[in-house]
């Protein structure tokens, strides 16, 4: 992963389908990288805020994943979670892409 400032390279567009997403792991942080249908690009951390449960491993529709544990649902534009179970939001980091590639602000 290449580093310019606080962006961090995470993957490149080809490799997340559109409509999809794909975990990555960035200096220790679980993150999951979605690539929604019309071409936005999103990542939040891959952790549910519920219970430990990998995002990428449930259910992407439009801008909507739903934790395959217990199907808390998060928009992930936003991090805002959208129905019990969830009681905390996502974290989301700010994205943009250069050359084809997936970069991330880790910074916070």
């Amino acid at each position: 992963m290449s580093e310019a400032g606080n962006w961090v390279r995470v993957a490149s567009v080809a490799e997340v389908a559109e409509g999809s997403a794909m975990a990555v792991d960035a200096k220790g942080q679980s993150l999951a990288v979605y690539h929604l249908d019309g071409g936005e690009i999103c990542v939040t951390s891959n952790i549910c805020t519920h219970a430990f449960a990998m995002l990428t491993d449930g259910w992407l529709e439009g801008n909507v994943i739903e934790c395959p544990l217990h199907a808390g649902q998060f928009d992930v534009r936003t991090g805002k979670g959208l129905c019990p179970p969830i009681e905390e939001d996502l974290q989301t980091f700010r994205v943009k892409v250069e050359g084809g590639e997936i970069l991330v602000d880790l910074s916070g």
